[in-house]
């Protein structure tokens, strides 16, 4: 990428929707040097401008926080649907692109975003595309990963994941978009335990699944709207199973359809033992290792990742690759796999067949143990 480790100076940012997630971008700015919040915006001008006023910054509307000149990159908080037209806007003029999860709501659509790298910014510094989540980035998912990788379970043979909830409409004000395409557990929480499997085990090769849905109806439980009926357009409960390419086999399961479990979260099994991975929807929550021969899980100190990190570092880290010339973490291409991943399940679901992935991804370095990605 042309120019780039030229220019050290930080980032300049423009929040683009501040909705509930943004509250965890907030926190996190503040302590990442290598980023500069400059301006939000929102569709909801009277709640951008209330925003702004509680960060110390300005707030524009959405198409002049687009064409704005100081303005190098832009973390897009938009729901779903918006995500690949606001990131193509983005990457047009000339700023890089940090996305919440899921990157499109189809492969087909979100192609278009990781084609778009191929501008430059302002520096002359190839352009980027960074997607959610970065919780993978904190330490309790990289300790996961230095435990795997230094071999202390033996040879990784299998994973299992579940996640599941009655529905987020019981606690979030404003939940008809998660059963929407790009919603539902797999599309919402799925990207949290898919992304760490790829960066765990490796990108996947094929997949099966099956998905359903009940037809209980969904009550949005608090806020103004306390009452409402939600229309239900997505399969609330997937199972899924997934062989990487590296030969491993991970069972998924994601659910906004189970009201209590005693299932383990998240596992990765070895020869010699097994890891419990913390909550992928965290950053930083500890490691547990139990071992042929041992009598009780033991606990594993941080060894990598971000400490004490945020939503937020994964455009951090990116900065920070962008000085260096290296590949960041958080990458577009992880997202588009993990994407590709997700569609996949669905259609091996409707087809009852066992789907091919057409893409694939690196697997990122691993994060040093470190406080921040700007050192």
């Amino acid at each position: 990428m042309s120019g780039e480790g030229t220019d050290a100076s930080p980032l300049r940012v423009g929040v683009i929707g501040v909705g509930v997630i943004s509250k965890q971008y907030f926190a996190s700015l503040p302590k990442l040097a290598n980023l500069k919040l400059v301006a939000v915006a929102d569709i909801n001008e009277a709640r951008a401008a209330e925003v702004a006023a509680e960060q110390g910054v300005v707030s524009r509307t959405v198409d002049e926080l687009l064409a704005s000149d100081d303005i190098d990159a832009i973390i897009n908080l938009t729901i779903p649907a918006a995500h690949v037209e606001v990131g193509l806007r983005a990457l047009a003029a000339g700023k890089h692109v940090f996305a919440e999860k899921p990157l499109g709501l189809s492969t087909a659509e979100a192609r278009a975003l990781i084609d778009a790298q191929s501008g430059v910014d302002a520096n002359g510094r190839g352009l980027r595309v960074g997607s959610a989540p970065d919780t993978v980035l904190g330490t309790g998912i990289q300790t996961a990963r230095r435990v795997v990788d230094d071999g202390t379970i033996g040879e990784v043979l299998g994973a299992a994941v579940h996640w599941s909830a009655p529905g987020h409409e019981r606690w979030h004000p404003a939940p008809a978009f998660y059963y929407q395409p790009g919603g539902g557990p797999l599309y919402d929480m799925g990207p949290y335990y898919l992304t760490s499997l790829v960066h765990l085990l490796g990108p996947v090769k094929r997949v099966s699944g099956v998905a359903r849905r009940s037809a209980r109806e969904r009550v949005i439980g608090s806020g103004p709207n306390q009452g409402e009926a939600i229309p239900v357009n997505v399969d609330t409960h997937i199972t899924a199973l997934l062989q990487h390419e590296s030969g491993v086999a991970s069972t998924v399961t994601v659910s906004f359809e189970v009201w209590a479990t005693r299932s383990p979260k998240f596992e990765v099994y070895g020869s010699l033992g097994t890891v419990a991975v913390p909550d992928p929807n965290r950053f930083s929550d500890p490691v547990e290792v139990f071992t042929a021969g041992a009598e009780d899980w033991v606990e594993v100190p941080a060894s990598a990742g971000y400490r004490d990190a945020g939503r937020g570092y994964g455009l951090s880290d990116l900065a920070a690759a962008l000085a260096s010339g290296t590949p960041h973490r958080a990458s577009g291409e992880i997202a588009f796999h993990v994407l590709d991943i997700m569609e996949s399940i669905m259609t091996a679901a409707a087809s009852h067949e066992i789907v091919e992935l057409t893409s694939t991804a690196e697997r990122p370095d691993i994060v040093p143990l470190s406080d921040t990605p700007a050192g």
